[in-house]
């Protein structure tokens, strides 16, 4: 059985958590919640502003090993992509995913990770409208599309795009 990472901080996108891993788990992967948080109780939000429901995280970023793990997805909510670009322990589990040529599912704000650590330069990503220019500004190439795949990166725009999303995080794993 595949397992498949999440990765958050905090006052994540309840739906880019909890929709996706509920459909990856529907289609038979077994799914684990990382968080970078000094706090293993996590908050979600529902569109960026509401509180949403809290959930329980399985480990602590430092202690993640990526060996363990078959893909890594990014869910967004403004203030947790704010969190995890700024975040060490997050990049080096970023970067240790891509150098292995893993999956990784990014999607609405997270893509600004990407930016962080130097993955999206010279990549034709999808995010939320509003990261275009920053995604430019890094030398990204930004297309507005449900799903953008390049190599093992696979981002997406928003809570409305994460049918094609799951889609394309078990394309990639099959």
């Amino acid at each position: 059985m595949k397992t498949i990472a999440f990765l958050v901080h905090n006052n994540f996108e309840q739906a880019e958590y909890e929709e996706v891993n509920n459909q990856l788990k529907g289609k038979g992967y077994k799914t684990l919640l990382i968080t970078t948080d000094k706090e293993k109780q996590v908050q979600a939000m529902q569109q960026d502003v509401d509180k949403g429901d809290t959930f329980t995280a399985d480990l602590f970023a430092k202690d993640a090993k990526i060996t363990d793990y078959d893909a890594l997805v990014l869910p967004g909510g403004t203030v947790n992509a704010d969190s995890i670009r700024g975040n060490k322990e997050a990049h080096s589990i970023i970067n240790a995913v891509n150098e292995a040529g893993k999956p990784m599912a990014v999607i609405c704000h997270a893509p600004w990770a990407l930016i962080n650590t130097g993955i999206a330069k010279g990549k034709t990503l999808t995010a939320y409208h509003t990261l275009q220019i920053d995604l430019e500004n890094a030398g990204a190439t930004f297309v507005d599309k449900s799903v953008q795949i390049d190599g093992n990166l696979i981002t997406s725009r928003n809570p409305d795009d994460i049918e094609d999303f799951v889609a394309a995080i078990d394309k990639a794993l099959s």
